[in-house]
């Protein structure tokens, strides 16, 4: 597996001219009018053709954010003891993904329990991550799972730490309402982002979670209201869409029924903006790399929704919500790319068309902070065209 210890922008400038479709993360205006990108130290300058130290020929290949994976379990490095895998960061790279954010660093074989053992390994994780990047992959590390006997201390020497976020509030002792609300409060005190797992038990030891634990909660993540695997019932997606105030997150691993439940949900209460797409991987199912691209053309077919909606749910929809940088075409923003086409053979004009007839896009070369990471991905279906360097 590749590895690039404490990774750092490309340098100079770079201009990617031919672009196809111009997709921005921005669900106000996902689309932009220019077959121009300019990028200038690993970060996007602008939408004119400007000198360059070089250039990419797009093509006529789309170019867009490139996915978040908002919800997922890493461990260390780039390996899985889940599935006893290697490289599964690197496939999910080829699959369109430049940033995973974890949602608890659960499946480490024999994980502590107790109040230091927990900060510890969320410190380690987040420092490890921080510092080892498979073929340029951000990982946001470091998600501690509550338990029942810590106090408000606990997350106080969390924030002290420099952790930001929590894991999957039901994936240890605390689970049910009141309880959850007492730890959403003290990090909501904090500033301390919070998850809560939502459905039936997913690995031994976590919980079942209801609607109205996740209601009396009111955590800033409403993860999987598809089920991670197993879904509540459709008429509790729906009440959530209503009345939790939090993002609604609705992942690979889930119900796929129960997602586009909570997308018409979503939309019918002009949340919209409020959803967001993960995986949940690695999982009892597998390590799926094209799982975000799954879910992207779940909402862009079955849903129903514009294929450049649906890529926002998976981009800039989760750098609103939870406050990243990258997942928006934007100047100043990093310059995190996907180069994507139809895949071969497929119906569609382009990649919009082929994702709303429920073919996933084949990726052509992912790009972070400016630099080139892959060509031709190794997890899709062959793009229709490739960019050329």
């Amino acid at each position: 597996m590749a590895v690039e210890i404490k990774d750092t922008p490309a340098t100079g400038r770079c201009l990617i001219r031919n672009i196809g479709r111009l997709l921005t993360g921005d669900l106000n205006a996902p689309l932009a009018d220019s077959d121009c990108l300019l990028i200038e130290d690993g970060v996007i300058a602008g939408f004119t053709a400007e000198p360059a130290d070089h250039e990419i020929d797009a093509a006529g290949c789309a170019v867009a954010p490139g996915l978040i994976d908002g919800h997922c379990h890493p461990v260390f490095g780039d390996w899985t003891p889940r599935q006893n895998q290697t490289g599964w960061i690197e496939m999910n790279v080829n699959g369109g993904v430049t940033t995973f954010i974890s949602a608890g660093e659960v499946h480490l074989p024999g994980r502590p329990k107790d109040a230091e053992g927990v900060k510890a390994l969320a410190m380690v994780a987040q420092r490890c991550f921080t510092n080892f990047r498979a073929v340029g992959a951000k990982v946001i590390a470091g998600a501690p799972v509550p338990e029942l006997d810590f106090d408000r201390d606990f997350y106080v020497a969390l924030k002290d730490a420099g952790i930001r976020h929590i894991g999957e509030i039901g994936l240890g002792t605390v689970a049910k309402g009141p309880d959850a609300a007492r730890v959403t409060a003290w990090c909501r005190e904090l500033g301390i982002e919070t998850i809560m797992h939502t459905g039936g038990p997913s690995i031994a030891g976590s919980h079942l979670v209801g609607a109205a634990d996740v209601l009396e909660a009111q955590p800033d993540i409403v993860s999987h209201i598809n089920g991670g695997p197993t879904s509540i019932p459709h008429d509790d997606i729906r009440e959530l869409c209503r009345h939790a105030t939090g993002a609604l997150e609705a992942v690979h691993n889930g119900n796929e029924k129960s997602a586009i439940v909570a997308l018409e949900g979503a939309m019918a209460n002009d949340r919209l903006a409020d959803f967001l797409i993960g995986t949940d991987a690695p999982a009892g199912s597998g390590v799926q790399p094209n799982g975000m691209l799954r879910m992207a053309t779940l909402l862009a077919s079955f849903g129903g929704l514009p294929a450049e909606l649906a890529w926002c749910c998976g981009t800039g929809n989760v750098a609103h919500r939870r406050g990243l940088s990258q997942g928006i075409l934007a100047p100043g923003r990093p310059a995190d790319l996907v180069f994507m086409d139809r895949p071969g053979g497929s119906p569609g004009d382009d990649v919009l068309g082929a994702m709303a007839m429920g073919n996933i896009p084949g990726i052509a070369a992912v790009m972070i902070d400016g630099k080139m990471r892959t060509g031709r991905s190794r997890s899709t279906p062959p793009s229709a065209r490739v960019p050329v360097i």
